[in-house]
């Protein structure tokens, strides 16, 4: 007989479970909440890096009219603003023009341009700003300091951010 035979045959080795872990893993696992904890504690003093959002360049037209925009002579200190509201009106219209000649956008008055601006860019918020459109036909129209810088920023807005 050969002395292999009396060998016993091979034992497969038993599948390892994964549960329960090691008590290593207990201890991360107790460790995991509280590191958790410390972060959100001390979240403020953790180093952040600062996200710089860039302004697209703006295109030739949108930087023309700002540059009119900001030439144009504020009615400041009780001074007439009919002809300052109606040049505001008049880059309005030639940027529309421009921008979008088959809409014939510049053919609109009253509540419809301020809606039609509006439909361009709510962001600048043009349809409270009626005085915009009426302004310019008034005998005596003036504006207040206040009044005058939130046309020109609202204006400015659409401007900078019209579709």
């Amino acid at each position: 007989m050969n002395p292999l035979d009396q060998l016993e045959p091979l034992i497969q080795p038993a599948a390892v479970p994964w549960w329960p872990p090691a008590p290593g893993w207990w201890a991360l696992a107790a460790l995991l909440p509280l590191l958790v904890w410390l972060l959100w504690r001390f979240r403020d003093k953790l180093p952040r890096r600062r996200q710089q959002v860039a302004e697209a360049p703006l295109d030739p037209l949108r930087s023309a009219a700002l540059e009119e925009l900001a030439r144009l002579p504020k009615p400041y200190d009780g001074a007439p603003a009919g002809p300052w509201l109606q040049a505001l009106n008049g880059l309005l219209k030639r940027l529309c023009r421009a921008r979008w000649p088959n809409e014939r956008s510049h053919t609109l008055s009253g509540r419809a341009w301020l809606a039609y601006l509006d439909n361009r860019c709510p962001a600048a918020g043009l349809t409270r700003w009626m005085i915009l459109v009426e302004g310019g036909y008034r005998g005596e129209c003036k504006l207040d300091d206040k009044a005058i810088d939130g046309l020109t920023g609202a204006v400015e807005t659409w401007v900078r951010k019209h579709v």
